[in-house]
């Protein structure tokens, strides 16, 4: 009570500066009303993140469904809010990602004759204001070629076109198979008859030129036969010709008279990750019907899956916002499969999926901090069998992924994502009857090193890691199989390790692999043997065991996309170890409060958040200021929690969350496959994984007066949750008591056991911080992992 009394002299200046910023009800339409009614999908706006390298997408597609067909404006992830033209709708988006990937078959309307083949000289230009999006759907009416309207939809596997020409005796349709977003290696294209044109693009890219080739396989299929059609090669155009394919630009054209009666074109594509037999099958499957019927049934199931979260109060932009969020958390990862089954696994073979559904494409280094968590919670069936998926990737491909894409590994970022991936599955439920398949994959990605022929880069450091306790820093090795080397990221390579050692020692010690738990729990504490003493941060060791590079805590060589001070709360595993190497629990407060600023926070929030904390989506350097904009320190706000401080968690988790707007450029840095968005929403809920690959949620003051969770009763026996914060604001914000399942609740954590069995978690709130969260056992707890008999692993040797 003394800390909490202390802190509300200073708390106080709060209230007025957060009140001033807080998301009041605006006047117009109460979306609580729009909710309430069912129209959760009204309140979706898929522009928000396409500007300032959220690299969201604005296009059709359905939940977790293998085609996501948006339009390409220049930029090298599709779209971009500031580009002017489009240069085609292609098949392939990934929601946020920070390199060129995906973008397969554009295919954009024009009228008159073909007098270029590059899209970037054909496309058509537009303005925002005719131009809008929902779930499920994209519609623009083009400044070019007479105005055309384009219309586009999605199912599963394909995505539906609807284009509105102007009485034209020449209105074309260009499939362009050569250009992509990522490097197109070679590509063919073939006019199979009057209605129907298939396409296969062989290409690679994604962050780094050497990465590994997949082919897509597209029919598309028109709704009325075309007047005329032609081919082109290079820049040669010719006219009547069937097919096309090689190295370089190539594609087709087919051409419809509008001239006279309807002037509407429809189009259906669908995609294949196996052949092109497998893209007429899912086309069969999923092609009939009208584009209207496509287009309803894709807003009915984007409503079924937002529908799960029920939220009140908050006003109409947060409402707006949380929802939008929702949405873009669940766009991946991707059905991989076609309708019968069969995919590409990663040793380029096809394979048929029999007790689950196959799934692709897993940003892990990003998404294990939080979406991982959110789908468990919301989608626990499809997130089991993406774990399964992963299980697949090892037995097919050898080894478990980094960063995959479709049927190969990019080998994009470092550290061991993979394990709090699937150890998150495993503490939530998901891996029953998979348990032991799925640990001894780990225990062997844990504790060696891809084969040198191997697609797949693993643990490179673990060499070192594993006998001396540390990845050592080595500069200018920064490729390794196409992608990121561990070893150029030393340090942070360590703390990520140590990370996954103390979750896999976890699930290890539940399994009755003790000895292997034992080891682990020894290995999760070499974040220790990279504390510089002297600098007071930990720091990158070279090969010799020296600490090396810059000692200046703000730099960010060692680290990858972060520095020594965003780096240094990156040990959920062991809280209490990492504040006893800062000196302690106050001294980890103080150095929280200069991390975060909190004395201006408080002050300011909003000021604070976007002029004084990081607020590039790319700035890695010379920072020693909490950066929302990027991954390593997302789970830095709940430090708080563990220094007896849970009013100043929830201070800066709702300044962030400010961040988060209703405009094109309302989500912080990349969205990363809805990495950020799902930090949004489990923010506002007031629960978060404060320790990845665990069953631990650190709580927050939600920013909604109640929430009403539908879960899964297969995983989830009450069937939901309800979470309420009665009166939450800007002013009222602080935790004065809490209850979880109608009994009073002091700490500041519940476990997914808690999820499924309370039914309610209730927070009284009000205008200063009180003691709840502040007394003995509060905190969330340590693995005991974390927890070494005296003298353990405080240096290099302590591996394991």
């Amino acid at each position: 009570m003394l800390r909490a009394r202390a802190a509300r002299g200073l708390a106080a200046l709060a209230v007025a500066a957060f009140a001033a910023t807080a998301c009041a009800p605006e006047n117009g339409t109460d979306p609580a009303a729009s909710a309430r009614a069912g129209n959760l999908t009204d309140l979706v706006d898929p522009f928000i993140g396409t500007q300032n390298a959220g690299n969201a997408f604005p296009g059709a597609a359905v939940p977790f469904g293998m085609v996501q067909l948006s339009p390409d404006t220049g930029h090298n992830t599709g779209y971009d809010w500031n580009g002017k033209s489009i240069r085609g709708f292609s098949a392939v988006h990934l929601s946020g990602v920070g390199c060129a990937l995906g973008g397969d078959l554009p295919v954009l309307p024009t009228t008159g004759d073909i007098t270029s083949t590059d899209n970037a000289d054909y496309a058509a230009g537009f303005s925002h204001d005719d131009e809008s999006a929902s779930p499920g759907a994209y519609k623009v009416k083009m400044g070019d070629y007479g105005g055309i309207t384009a219309e586009l939809t999605a199912t599963q596997h394909t995505g539906r076109q609807r284009y509105t020409f102007p009485a034209t005796g020449k209105a074309n349709v260009m499939l362009d198979s050569g250009q992509a977003l990522h490097s197109v290696d070679s590509s063919s294209i073939r006019v199979l008859d009057d209605r129907t044109v298939e396409a296969t693009v062989t290409g690679h890219g994604f962050c780094a030129r050497g990465s590994n080739p997949y082919t897509v396989h597209t029919v598309t299929r028109f709704d009325r036969p075309f007047a005329s059609h032609g081919t082109w090669s290079g820049s040669t155009v010719t006219g009547g010709s069937d097919s096309s394919g090689g190295a370089g630009k190539r594609g087709a054209y087919v051409r419809f008279d509008t001239s006279k009666g309807d002037r509407d074109v429809e189009a259906t594509t669908a995609i294949s990750y196996v052949d092109a037999a497998g893209a007429e099958r899912n086309l069969r499957a999923e092609g009939g019907g009208s584009f209207d019927h496509a287009r309803d049934a894709a807003r009915a199931a984007w409503e079924k899956r937002l529908e799960q979260v029920r939220v009140s109060g908050g006003g109409q932009e947060r409402q707006r916002v949380l929802y939008s969020s929702l949405y873009r958390a669940l766009l991946h990862p991707n059905i991989g499969q076609d309708v019968d089954g069969r995919y590409t696994g990663y040793d380029g073979r096809v394979h048929r999926a029999t007790d689950h559904t196959y799934y692709q494409n897993y940003s892990l280094w990003d998404t294990y901090r939080t979406q991982a968590q959110l789908l468990a919670l919301l989608a626990p069936r499809e997130s089991r069998d993406m774990a399964l998926s992963l299980l697949d990737v090892n037995a097919e491909g050898g080894w478990l992924p980094k960063w995959g894409y479709g049927p190969v590994e990019t080998n994009i970022m470092t550290g061991d994502p993979v394990t709090p991936f699937l150890t998150n599955a495993y503490r939530q439920g998901l891996l029953k009857g998979h348990e032991e398949e799925a640990y001894q994959a780990l225990r062997k990605h844990a504790d060696g090193v891809p084969p040198a022929g191997s697609q797949f880069a693993g643990r490179s450091g673990n060499e070192q890691y594993t006998k001396d306790g540390y990845v050592p820093f080595v500069p200018g090795r920064t490729k390794l199989k196409g992608g990121d080397s561990d070893l150029e990221h030393g340090a942070s390579a360590t703390l990520e390790y140590a990370l996954a050692d103390g979750a896999l020692s976890e699930m290890a010690e539940r399994l009755g692999h003790h000895d292997d738990a034992a080891r682990y729990a020894k290995r999760s504490r070499n974040y220790r043997g990279i504390f510089d003493a002297s600098t007071g941060f930990f720091r990158p060791r070279g090969a010799d065991g020296a600490f090396t590079g810059p000692a200046d805590p703000a730099r960010a060589e060692g680290f990858h996309e972060g520095t020594a001070w965003q780096y240094q709360w990156l040990v959920p595993q062991d809280v209490p170890g990492m504040m006893s190497l800062i000196g302690g629990r106050d001294a980890t407060e103080k150095r929280l409060d200069s991390f975060f600023a909190y004395d201006r926070l408080v002050k300011d929030p909003d000021a604070t958040a976007r002029k004084v904390w990081v607020n590039g989506p790319y700035d890695y350097d010379n920072a020693d200021k909490y950066n929302p904009q990027n991954e390593p320190d997302l789970i830095a706000p709940y430090t708080y929690l563990s220094v007896g401080a849970p009013w100043k968690t929830t201070d800066v988790v709702h300044a962030a969350l400010g961040l988060f707007t209703g405009g094109p450029d309302g989500v912080t840095g990349n969205d990363d496959l809805g990495t950020m968005s799902s930090w949004m929403v489990l923010s506002s809920l007031g629960i978060f994984p404060v320790f990845p690959g665990t069953d631990t949620w650190g709580l927050s003051t939600p920013v909604f007066d109640r929430v009403d969770l539908t879960l899964d009763r297969a995983y989830y026996p009450r069937g939901g949750l309800t979470i309420t914060a009665k009166g939450t604001s800007g002013t009222d914000r602080y935790t004065q008591s809490a209850s979880l399942g109608g009994k009073d609740l002091s700490r500041t954590w519940i476990s997914t056991d808690d999820l499924r069995t309370a039914g309610s978690l209730s927070f009284t709130v009000g205008p200063r911080p009180s003691g709840w969260g502040t007394g003995a056992g509060a905190a969330p707890p340590p693995s005991p992992a974390g927890c070494p008999a005296p003298g353990g692993g405080k240096g290099p040797g302590a591996g394991g």
